[in-house]
């Protein structure tokens, strides 16, 4: 019979003893000792059950650690969708998650150096846009999409119409809707055309006193086909009324791929006088609200509705900031290269990686795929893409790996789409196959 004296559950360390060990001090002072200290106890508990051995429960903890703080974990998009939005959509290029790195520090983000006194907030970010977009007047941003539009609305329509088509009152996501956002600004809304078509005359005879602007929502995540109409910017800039465009994606300059996704160039320069979008989908940056005047009257509007109060409560962030402005001024960003990328190349790097992983005893195979583009934008576009095809059994272990690898199901296997990952990426691929596979999937 064991006695109390050799019960292995009395070796199980100390809790001061385990944060002693060197590694686990370390680990201290990059995760903080509140969250070191739950993994020791998570251990020594697993030692006193008789899981694992006393002399194990540092290894247990150091396992048990995340890589950071917080809790979101690396992934690896490999299902073929460019902007993933259960992912966060754009991945920041390496130019603006450097600009990240500066601006969590102490910066000058309302400092002019030379003078000593307050600076123009965000000057270097609205000077990127505004170089980006040189059809532009003025720009603002605001922390979203969604925000930049509700912001329009608060300062030019509150208590005054919106004129809208009936098709273009859309639900954005998430159960929001459009209709639902400018209301609550306290505008309201005045309906026109029928859901699949609307003409000219419909704007013009809605028209009137209490009308402040003209609302165009491009339906960036869905179509609409077969008996359709719409009214393009310039019949709507005639009509003698402030013409707000929402052009959703974040598009700035027209793309050959994306012919029927509207720019923010080409819609000011068809005579829109604002035009709000996204800053984390086609634009490749990070989460943001982008407002754009046109030259004269557009450029006054962004003026006035940038000094508006619920300015304050919608603005960006200094790393925002930072990352869009590098976003902007810095290389191609990811999702911008993925968009481009050779369709040759995404083959050749899919029959490269099915090879390396049947080296493995790996059953993969290098195939055709068809990419999206997805975060709202540019629906029914498809871009030729190569894909790795797995056994459908890897891809509930696939995702819990580390770091994480997203593919999709189709056709009964695992489809590990190359489009939206960078070639820098094939190699954690590689890795993390086949280390699903030596766990015996």
């Amino acid at each position: 019979m064991t006695g109390p004296a050799t019960d292995p559950r009395r070796l199980v360390p100390r809790t001061d003893a385990v944060l002693a060990d060197p590694r686990i001090a370390a680990a201290v002072e990059r995760l903080g000792r509140e969250l070191v200290k739950r993994a020791v106890a998570a251990a020594q508990q697993r030692a006193r059950r008789g899981e694992i051995t006393p002399q194990a429960v540092p290894g247990a903890v150091l396992d048990a650690l995340p890589a950071t703080a917080a809790g979101l974990r690396p992934v690896l998009n490999a299902t073929g969708v460019l902007l993933h939005t259960n992912l966060g959509r754009a991945p920041l290029s390496a130019a603006a998650r450097e600009a990240l790195s500066l601006a969590a520090g102490t910066c000058d983000v309302e400092l002019d150096l030379a003078t000593g006194g307050r600076g123009r907030r965000g000057h270097g970010a609205i000077e990127a846009l505004l170089a980006a977009v040189p059809g532009a007047g003025a720009a603002h941003l605001a922390n979203n999409g969604a925000a930049a539009l509700a912001l329009v609305a608060t300062a030019l329509a509150a208590g005054r119409e919106i004129v809208i088509a009936r098709g273009e009152l859309v639900e954005i996501g998430d159960g929001f809707r459009i209709p639902d956002l400018l209301t609550s600004t306290g505008a309201r809304l005045r309906e026109v055309g029928t859901t699949n078509r609307v003409h000219p005359a419909d704007y013009a005879d809605a028209i009137g006193p209490d009308t402040a602007f003209i609302l165009k929502v491009h339906p960036s995540n869905f179509l609409v086909s077969g008996f359709t109409r719409a009214v393009d910017i310039p019949d709507l800039a005639g009509l003698g009324i402030p013409v707000v465009a929402d052009i959703g994606s974040g598009l700035l300059a027209p793309h050959p791929l994306l012919s029927d996704e509207p720019d923010a160039a080409s819609t000011l320069a068809a005579g829109a006088t604002l035009v709000t979008a996204s800053g984390d989908k086609l634009l490749g940056g990070p989460q943001a609200g982008l407002l754009l005047g046109g030259p004269g009257a557009g450029a006054d509007l962004v003026h006035r509705i940038r000094r508006h109060p619920l300015a304050r409560a919608v603005r960006v962030d200094k790393l925002t900031l930072a990352a869009f402005e590098a976003t902007l001024r810095g290389p191609v960003p990811p999702t911008r290269a993925a968009l481009d990328a050779d369709p040759a190349d995404l083959h050749a790097r899919a029959r490269r990686l099915a090879v390396r992983l049947a080296g493995h005893g790996v059953e993969a195979e290098a195939v055709e795929s068809a990419a999206t583009v997805g975060g709202g934008g540019a629906p029914g576009v498809t871009l030729p893409s190569a894909a790795v095809a797995l056994p459908e059994r890897y891809a509930a272990a696939l995702r819990a790996g580390d770091p994480a690898v997203l593919g999709r199901l189709e056709h009964g296997h695992c489809l590990l789409d190359l489009r939206a990952l960078p070639a820098g990426s094939d190699d954690d691929l590689a890795a993390a196959v086949c280390a699903v596979s030596r766990k015996g999937q």
